[in-house]
C-alpha cells in the first residue's frame, strides 16, 4: 500500500548489462524523455495516472520478462449472484478501478474493466511488488542461496557493515522490524521515501545501500515495526546478491513460469540498473490473479513447503486483526494480501480458496475511506463466495 514519491525516476539509465533474450529477460530503456519533475508519480493528475499507470515502461527503464511458455488457463466459474455482481460493478464504476478479477478454486467468477483498460493491457503495481520480492526471498531459501532467515543481512550485503543495519537479520528486514529510523510520509518531499531514489549512484553499490549509509537506529532490532520501502529494496538487493541474478531473471524462473503468467511482466530499475524490490512491476490483471493463486496453492516448487503459511501470517501484530508478515499484509478473517498505493491489491482468502485482484487509479495514494471501501467490497465477496 505504501510507496511513494517514487520516483523522480526519469533518468533511469541503468548500468547493468542486457540479459540474453533467450533467457526471456531483456533490459529496456524509456521511449519518452521528460523532465524529472514530470515523473514524480504522486503529483500526476487523474488523467495522467489513468494513462501512465498502464504504460510505465514508456517513461522508466526496466526489464521486460517474457510470458510463461505454458500460461495457466483460468476457466470460467459460476458467476456471483446478481446483488454481488451489482456491488462489484458499482465499486468498479465509483472507485476509479481499472479492473477487478475474482478467482475461486482457480476459476473466474468475476472479471470486468474500467478506465479504458482491457485484458491484455498491463497496470503498475507499486508496493504489490513487495510481495513478489518476498516470494523470491522464499525461493532463495529453497534453493540454498540463503541459509536461514536468522542470518545477518551483512552476510549477503557486506556494504551494510558499519551502518544502522549492522546486527539486523534477514527476517527482521523482511518484517520491517530493523529498528532503523525512517520517514515514509508521501506528502513530505523531504521524507526518506521521497529522497531515497534521488541519491547519486555510487560505483559498486545500489542506491538503497548508499541511502542506508545515512540512516540511524531508533530501536533495538526486532522491537519496533515501521513501514519502510527502503527495506524491501534492500531485501531485493540481498536476494540478487545471494543468487547472483537480478530480480527479473530470478522472477522469470521462480514466479512467472511456474505461476503461468499469460502476459509479459515489466520490472522497473533504479539508477544503478537493479530492479526496485519495493515497487514498480507491471502485469495484466489476470496475472496479478495468477500470482495470488500461486501463493494460495503454496508456490511450489519455487518456495519451501509452508512458506506462505509464514509469509502470509502476522509476524507483527498491528492490532484489530491486522498484521504484517514477510512483505504481505494480514487481515481479519484469516486473509492476507499485497497492497500498493493508488488502489492496487491482491487479496487471498485460503479458507474460501479465493483470490481478489484489483488495479486502480485512486484520486490519492492512500486513505482510510478508500481502504475501508475496498475492505467492505472484499468482505461482501467473501460472504458471497460460499453461495
Amino acid at each position: 500500500m505504501k510507496r511513494a514519491a517514487i520516483l523522480a525516476l526519469g533518468l533511469m539509465l541503468g548500468a547493468c548489462a542486457t540479459v540474453p533474450a533467450d533467457r526471456g529477460v531483456r533490459l529496456t530503456q524509456p521511449t519518452v524523455q521528460v523532465p524529472v519533475a514530470e515523473n514524480q508519480v504522486l503529483f500526476w493528475d487523474d488523467a495522467a495516472r489513468a494513462e501512465r499507470f498502464r504504460r510505465m515502461e514508456d517513461r522508466f527503464a526496466g526489464h521486460e520478462i517474457a510470458a510463461a511458455p505454458r500460461p495457466r488457463i483460468l476457466p470460467a466459474g459460476t458467476p456471483f449472484d446478481a446483488a454481488t455482481i451489482a456491488a462489484l460493478d458499482s465499486y468498479l464504476a465509483t472507485s476509479n478501478a481499472a479492473g477487478i478479477m475474482v478467482l475461486q478454486d482457480g476459476r473466474v467468477r468475476y472479471e470486468k474493466y474500467g478506465l479504458g483498460f482491457a485484458p491484455e493491457g498491463r497496470w503498475t503495481s507499486f508496493s504489490v511488488a513487495k510481495s513478489f520480492t518476498s516470494t523470491l526471498l522464499g525461493a532463495a531459501v529453497n534453493d540454498g542461496f540463503i541459509a536461514t532467515l536468522d542470518d545477518p543481512v551483512t552476510r549477503y550485503l557486506p556494504g551494510l557493515a558499519g551502518t544502522a543495519y549492522d546486527g539486523v537479520s534477514v527476517e527482521q528486514l523482511a518484517t520491517m522490524t530493523s529498528g532503523v529510523k525512517w520517514n515514509e510520509d508521501y506528502t513530505d518531499p523531504a521524507s526518506d521515501v521521497a529522497r531515497m531514489l534521488l541519491v547519486p549512484p555510487v560505483a559498486g553499490e545500489s542506491q538503497a545501500i548508499t541511502y542506508a549509509r545515512g540512516l540511524t537506529r531508533e530501536a533495538p532490532a526486532g522491537q519496533k515495526w515501521v513501514y519502510k520501502t527502503l527495506e524491501t529494496n534492500l531485501l531485493g538487493d540481498l536476494v540478487a546478491a545471494a543468487t547472483g541474478q537480478n530480480l527479473a531473471t530470478y522472477a522469470k524462473k521462480k514466479i512467472v513460469d511456474p505461476a503461468g503468467f499469460a502476459g509479459p511482466m515489466f520490472w522497473m530499475t533504479d539508477l544503478t540498473g537493479g530492479n526496485i524490490g519495493g515497487c514498480c512491476l507491471s502485469l495484466r490483471l489476470s496475472d496479478y490473479a495468477r500470482m495470488g493463486q500461486f501463493a494460495l496453492e503454496g508456490g511450489q516448487p519455487s518456495v519451501p513447503a509452508g512458506w506462505f503459511d509464514r509469509a502470509g501470517a502476522a509476524q507483527v501484530d498491528l492490532g484489530a486483526g491486522f498484521g504484517y508478515g514477510y512483505q504481505w499484509w494480514t487481515y481479519p478473517g484469516a486473509m492476507y494480501g499485497a497492497q500498493g498505493i493508488f488502489g492496487q491489491s491482491i487479496t487471498i482468502v485460503p479458507e474460501r480458496r479465493l483470490v481478489i485482484a484489483v488495479v486502480s487509479s485512486w484520486p490519492q495514494a492512500t486513505g482510510k475511506p478508500l481502504s475501508d471501501a475496498r475492505r467492505a467490497l472484499v468482505d461482501r465477496v467473501v460472504a458471497a463466495s460460499g453461495r
